[in-house]
């Protein structure tokens, strides 16, 4: 009788508990653990289609619960809270990693990327490009226009010298 008793306050409390819990990462990764009432070790990660994201520990992050009894749970995203640029406009994009590297999307069209790193295949701008900081080129590069150079140009580790004997 207890024993019956005891398993059926269990399923009634599983059955009205919420469905999405906020909780603290403990562990972070693919396959993290979360500070919610109690920790719960393994839980999955999703994300949006085409974004891989793992959370770090001490993420605030969103736990969702799914399944028979709500016994299937997940993380699906985490506070953004102090993160978002001044001035983020409705229907921009901001995404940015732990290390500083950021790509934001804004609604004039332009978009500022921050952060060292490269670029593999082919790239295409229409518009102004803007470069800050150092850049290396690495095989062939084709310029169709103008190009202006304000400030040295190094060619094979030497500072390039024009000829003026002209």
């Amino acid at each position: 009788m207890w024993l019956s008793k005891t398993i059926a306050l269990r399923q009634r409390a599983e059955r009205e508990s919420t469905a999405a819990d906020m909780g603290v990462t403990t562990i972070g990764g693919g396959s993290a653990s979360v500070m919610t009432k109690g920790e719960q070790r393994e839980l999955e990660v999703f994300a949006p289609g085409g974004l891989v994201w793992q959370p770090q520990a001490g993420d605030t992050v969103l736990v969702v619960k799914g399944g028979t009894g709500c016994q299937e749970q997940c993380v699906v995203a985490a506070s953004t809270a102090g993160a978002a640029p001044e001035g983020l406009a409705p229907g921009e994009l901001f995404l940015y990693s732990c290390g500083g590297a950021s790509l934001y999307l804004r609604e004039d069209g332009s978009i500022a990327v921050t952060g060292g790193g490269f670029a593999e295949g082919d790239w295409e701008s229409e518009g102004n490009l803007t470069l800050a900081g150092e850049v290396e080129l690495n095989g062939p590069v084709t310029i169709n226009g103008t190009l202006r150079i304000n400030g040295s140009l190094i060619v094979n580790g030497q500072p390039y010298r024009p000829c003026l004997c002209g």
